[in-house]
C-alpha cells in the first residue's frame, strides 16, 4: 500500500499537489470555526464527576445558575487622589455598574482572517458591586465575559471594556484597576507581543538559513515549511471535524500543540526524503528524476510510516487517562499525525517528483560524491571505538539523569509577571483583603432525601469552617430557590493559585467538611484551589498509567516492524535513558539550581510526548538504515559506519531544526521550564542516542542485533558478481533518461574509444584466480 501511495503520488505530482493545496485553503479557512465548537476552556470540565471540586462545579451549574464557560475579572475603583471613597463615590460607582452592565461591547475586528469566518464574541458583560475594603479605600466589582481567557476575540472584548472602563470612571474622577486570568493573560499577551512576533520570526529564519546552509537550494529554503503548512492546515481541520462529529471537547491550546509536533515530525521525514533522494541521484545519474523519486519515497515510506505509527501509539495511549484534557489531546494528535503521515507519503513524494533535480538549484551537489565529511569520520570513529562511545554516551545520560533526585511536581499555572497592571491590582488588594478575596473556595451542600436546607441546620458546618486555620473570613450561608442546595464562600489568606491553597482545599477543608456533614446530605468542596488539588491527583494517577502502557505498545509496534527481540530493546532503553537525561536535567536546573518549588506538573507528559516520541522516530530511522546496509555482504561494522555516514546529516540538521524551533519558546513567560527540557530532549536524542549511543551498540552487536533472525538472513549475498557497468563514454545518450547528466570526459571525448587492455593472467592462488 505505502510503494503504491508513492508510486500513485510520483506519476502524477500535479494532480496531488492541486488537491492537497485545495484542502489546505478549505480547511484553513473553515477550522476557526470547527474549532469554536469543539472547545472548552474550563479545566474542572476534564475532570470526572468522581472528583470532589468537578461535583462542587455541576452543583453550581445545576443548583446556582453558574455559566460553565464564564471567566472573571475583578475590577478596583477608587479615588484618583487616593482618599477613602464617600457615600457618593459609591453612589457614583453602584450607577457606572449598572451601565456598564446594560451595554453590549462589541468584538474589534481582527486582522488574522476573514471577518465571516471568525467567531464573533460580542456580548454584554455581567457587572456586579462585590465588596468594599475595610478602609473604604477602594471597592471591587466583578464582570462576568464568556469564553476562554485565550481566545483571541474574547480578549479584544475585555480590552474594548477595560477601554470604556477606565474613561467612565475616569470622568468622576475615579482611578480603575483589572485582575484575574483574562486580565493577566491580556497584559502578557500585550507586553510580550513583540518578543513573541520576533522568537518566531527568528525560528523561521534559523530553519530557512540551516536549510539553505545544507542543501545550498533557494527552492529548499521556504519548500519545508510551506509543504508542512499545508500538511498542517489539513490536519488541524480533519482533527476540528474528527471532534464533531465523535462529541469530544478539545483544549483551546490544541491548535497550537498540534502545529509544534507536525513542525518536528513533519520536517523529520521532509529532510529524510532529501537526503535520501540527493543519495540516489548522484549514485545513478542517468536516472530520471521521477523514477528517483518513486525509488527513494517506497524504500524511506516503510520507515517514515513506522515511525509515525509509533508516535501515533505514543499519544494514542492518552485515552486511557483520567484527567479528560489529556485523553482528549492524545487521540487528537494521534489523528493529526496521521495525516502528516499521509501527506509524507504523498504530497512530499509529488514535490520531488515535480521539482526533480531543480529542487537543489542553483547547487549541484546531487551531481558529485562530496569528499568524505564530519558525518564519515563519525561513523567510523562510531565503528573503530564503539565501547569507548557508548561509555561515555551512557555516562553523560547517566549524570543527567541523577538530578530526578527529590523532584517534585509544580502543580502552579505558572508563576504570574509581577511587572503586568493586572499583578500590580492584585498586589493592592491583598494588602487589604484575603489573597481569595476575588476567587473564593466554596463549599455546596445538597440534600440526599429532598428535603430542604436552613441556614440553622448548616450552623455546625458553618462554625467548623470558619475555625479552620488558613481561612481569613466566611460568607453567610446562600441557599438556592428550592432550598435543596446551599453554598458557603471561604476566603483564605493564600492566593488560589499557590500550593499553599491547593494543600488548605484538600486539607483541612476537606477534613473539616467530612467530620461536620449534615445528616442526610452531601457536601463537596469547589474552587479554583480546590480543583487544581484534583488535578495534581488525575495527573499523578495518569503519568504512572500513561507511561507503562505507552513502553508496552511502543516495544509491540518496534517488534512487528524489526522482527527481533533484542533491536527493541535496544531502541526502547536508549530513549528511556535520554527522557530521563531530560527531565533530570530540568529537575538540576530549575529545582536544585534556581530553587524553584518543582518542575511543571505537565513537563514530564510533554517530554513524554515529544522526547520518547520523536526520539523513537530517530532511532527507527537509524536502525532501519543500519538493517539496510547489514543485508549487503559486508562486516557488520563497515555497514553500521555507512549507516552514520548517510544518515546523520539528515538526524542532525532535523534535530538542529527542531530544538532551535522550541529554544524560542523561552521568549514567552512561563514557558523556561519547556523550552529548555524540550531543546535538550531533542539534542539529546538526536546527537547522542540516534547518532552514538545506538550505532555504538549496532556496532557491538553486530548482526546478532536482529536476533532471532538468523544471521545469514541478515546479509543477502548475491549468488554471482554484479556485471560490470559500462564505461561513461559508452553509454548511448540516446538512452539517456530526461534529465540526466551528460557525460564528458574531462579533457573531451576520445576520437575513437579505446577497449582496456586486458589484465595480464593472475599467478595460480592469488584472490583473482
Amino acid at each position: 500500500m505505502i510503494r503504491a501511495l508513492t508510486r500513485y503520488s510520483t506519476t502524477h505530482p500535479w494532480k496531488v499537489i492541486a488537491l492537497w493545496g485545495v484542502l489546505g485553503v478549505v480547511l484553513s479557512a473553515l477550522t476557526p470555526t470547527l474549532m469554536d465548537r469543539v472547545t472548552q476552556s474550563r479545566a474542572g470540565d476534564f475532570l470526572p464527576r468522581s472528583y470532589d471540586s468537578a461535583a462542587a462545579q455541576h452543583i453550581a451549574q445545576e443548583q446556582f445558575g453558574a455559566n460553565p464557560d464564564a471567566t472573571t475579572v475583578t475590577v478596583l475603583v477608587a479615588r484618583s487622589d487616593g482618599k477613602a471613597l464617600t457615600a457618593p463615590d459609591q453612589q457614583k460607582i453602584a450607577a457606572g455598574a449598572a451601565k456598564l452592565g446594560q451595554r453590549r461591547v462589541v468584538m474589534p475586528r481582527q486582522d488574522d482572517g476573514p471577518q465571516f469566518l471568525l467567531p464573533d464574541r460580542s456580548q454584554t458583560p455581567r457587572v456586579a458591586p462585590a465588596v468594599t475594603a475595610p478602609d473604604r479605600s477602594f471597592q471591587l466589582l466583578t464582570v462576568e465575559l464568556t469564553g476562554s481567557p485565550t481566545d483571541k476575540g474574547v480578549q479584544g472584548v475585555y480590552r474594548a471594556f477595560r477601554d470604556a472602563t477606565r474613561t467612565q470612571f475616569s470622568e468622576a474622577s475615579l482611578r480603575t484597576g483589572f485582575t484575574g486570568t483574562l486580565a493577566e493573560s491580556v497584559d502578557t499577551t500585550d507586553s510580550n507581543g513583540t518578543v513573541i512576533k520576533v522568537a518566531g520570526g527568528l525560528a523561521v529564519g534559523l530553519i530557512v538559513l540551516l536549510n539553505v546552509l545544507v542543501f545550498r537550494s533557494a527552492l529548499l529554503a521556504l519548500l519545508p515549511l510551506l509543504a508542512v503548512a499545508m500538511i498542517g492546515f489539513v490536519a488541524v481541520g480533519a482533527v476540528a471535524g474528527g471532534a464533531m462529529l465523535t462529541g469530544r471537547k478539545l483544549d483551546p491550546g490544541i491548535t497550537d500543540l498540534i502545529n509544534v509536533v507536525l513542525l518536528g515530525i513533519g520536517l523529520d521525514y521532509l529532510l529524510f526524503l532529501l537526503f535520501r533522494f540527493r543519495e540516489q541521484l548522484r549514485e545513478r545519474p542517468e536516472q530520471s528524476a521521477r523514477e528517483a523519486a518513486a525509488q527513494v519515497s517506497g524504500r524511506v515510506g516503510t520507515a517514515i510510516a513506522s515511525a509515525a505509527l509509533t508516535i501515533v501509539a505514543a499519544f494514542a495511549t492518552l485515552g486511557v487517562a483520567t484527567f479528560g484534557q489529556f485523553r482528549s489531546m492524545g487521540p487528537a494528535i494521534a489523528l493529526a499525525v496521521l495525516v502528516m503521515l499521509l501527506g509524507s507519503l504523498t504530497l512530499l513524494p509529488a514535490l520531488l517528483a515535480a521539482a526533480g533535480r531543480k529542487m537543489f538549484w542553483p547547487s549541484r551537489t546531487f551531481d558529485r560524491e562530496p569528499p568524505e565529511g564530519r558525518a564519515a569520520r563519525l561513523g567510523d570513529l562510531v565503528t573503530r571505538r564503539p565501547l569507548a562511545l557508548l561509555t561515555a554516551a551512557v555516562a553523560l545520560l547517566a549524570a543527567l539523569a541523577a538530578g530526578l533526585t527529590g523532584i517534585h511536581m509544580d502543580y502552579g499555572r505558572g508563576d504570574p509577571d509581577t511587572k503586568t497592571p493586572a499583578a500590580t491590582t492584585a498586589a493592592e488588594i491583598s494588602r487589604t483583603l484575603p489573597a481569595g478575596v476575588s476567587d473564593p473556595t466554596s463549599v455546596y451542600v445538597t440534600t440526599t432525601d429532598g428535603s430542604t436546607l436552613t441556614t440553622t441546620r448548616l450552623d455546625g458546618l458553618h462554625r467548623a469552617l470558619q475555625q479552620v486555620e488558613g481561612v481569613d473570613r466566611i460568607a453567610p450561608t446562600t441557599l438556592n430557590k428550592d432550598h435543596r442546595a446551599a453554598r458557603i464562600d471561604l476566603y483564605p489568606h493564600a492566593d488560589p493559585r499557590t500550593q499553599q491553597a491547593r494543600d488548605l482545599a484538600a486539607g483541612p477543608i476537606r477534613s473539616a467538611v467530612a467530620r461536620h456533614t449534615p445528616a442526610m446530605t452531601t457536601v463537596h468542596v469547589g474552587g479554583t484551589a480546590a480543583l487544581y488539588a484534583d488535578i495534581s491527583t488525575a495527573v499523578d494517577h495518569d503519568l504512572k498509567t500513561v507511561f507503562p502502557v505507552a513502553a508496552g505498545l511502543i516495544a509491540l509496534i518496534l517488534l512487528l516492524l524489526l522482527r527481533s527481540l533484542l533491536a527493541p530493546v535496544v531502541l526502547l532503553l536508549s530513549v528511556g535513558l535520554g527522557f530521563a537525561a531530560t527531565l533530570g536535567a530540568a529537575t538540576l536546573l530549575f529545582q536544585h539550581g534556581l530553587g524553584e518549588p518543582g518542575v511543571s506538573y505537565t513537563l514530564p507528559l510533554v517530554l513524554f510526548l515529544f522526547v520518547v516520541a520523536l526520539g523513537t522516530d530517530y532511532n527507527i530511522l537509524i536502525t532501519d538504515r543500519i538493517r539496510e546496509e547489514m543485508r549487503r555482504p559486508v562486516p557488520a561494522r563497515s555497514a553500521v559506519s555507512r549507516a552514520v555516514r548517510h544518515t546523520a546529516p539528515a538526524v542532525a540538521t532535523a534535530g538542529l531544526v527542531l530544538a532551535a524551533s522550541f529554544g524560542t519558546l523561552a521568549t514567552a513567560p512561563g514557558n523556561a521550564q519547556m523550552a529548555f527540557a524540550m531543546t535538550l530532549g531533542i539534542l539529546l536524542s538526536a546527537l547522542v542516542v540516534s547518532l552514538v549511543l545506538v550505532p555504538a551498540l549496532a556496532a557491538l552487536l553486530g548482526r546478532a542485533l536482529w536476533w532471532p533472525l538468523p544471521r545469514n538472513r541478515s546479509a543477502q549475498v548475491p549468488l554471482a558478481l554484479p556485471p560490470v557497468p559500462a564505461p561513461p563514454w559508452r553509454r548511448a545518450s540516446g538512452n539517456r533518461p530526461t534529465g540526466a547528466r551528460r557525460w564528458t570526459p574531462p579533457h573531451g571525448p576520445p576520437a575513437s574509444p579505446t577497449p582496456p587492455p586486458s589484465p595480464s593472467p593472475s599467478p595460480p592462488g592469488s584472490p583473482a584466480a
